[in-house]
């Protein structure tokens, strides 16, 4: 009885063992991943060039022009690009320039200059129209 009491009074000896086994725990793993489904196009992937996301939206509006007609413009970010629609929900032109400041222009004879208040605007078989919000 007095080796229990003994042994209950010093919890040295549980402790040293308890940290033993979490030393244990602690030690480096040994398993090595392997890949067994390489991406056959990493080699393509890390060599390919940085890629360019579409400009933002910068405004959308809807504008009403000399003649009376509204056209629908979607002006994007960098002033390079604009989307119009002669009719809401109709079909939609893109207009792009090279560099910002020129012209924005689309096969078939349209051409858009101006801002997101005020636009100048060709449409094939049209002459051209000044429109403002």
């Amino acid at each position: 009885m007095r080796e229990v009491r003994a042994a209950m009074k010093s919890p040295l000896p549980l402790a040293a063992a308890a940290l033993l086994a979490l030393a244990a725990c602690n030690a480096e793993p040994t398993t090595e991943v392997i890949d067994a489904n390489p991406d056959p196009m990493a080699k393509e992937l890390a060599n390919a060039g940085a890629i360019e996301l579409p400009p933002a939206i910068k405004a959308d509006k809807s504008m009403r022009c000399s003649d009376n007609s509204l056209v629908y413009v979607t002006f994007f970010e960098g002033d390079k690009q604009a989307i119009v629609r002669t009719e809401k929900g109709g079909t939609a032109t893109t207009l792009t320039a090279a560099n910002a400041g020129e012209p924005l222009t689309a096969e078939g004879g349209w051409k858009l200059t101006g801002d997101t208040a005020n636009i100048s605007i060709e449409q094939p078989g049209k002459g051209a129209l000044s429109c403002h919000e």
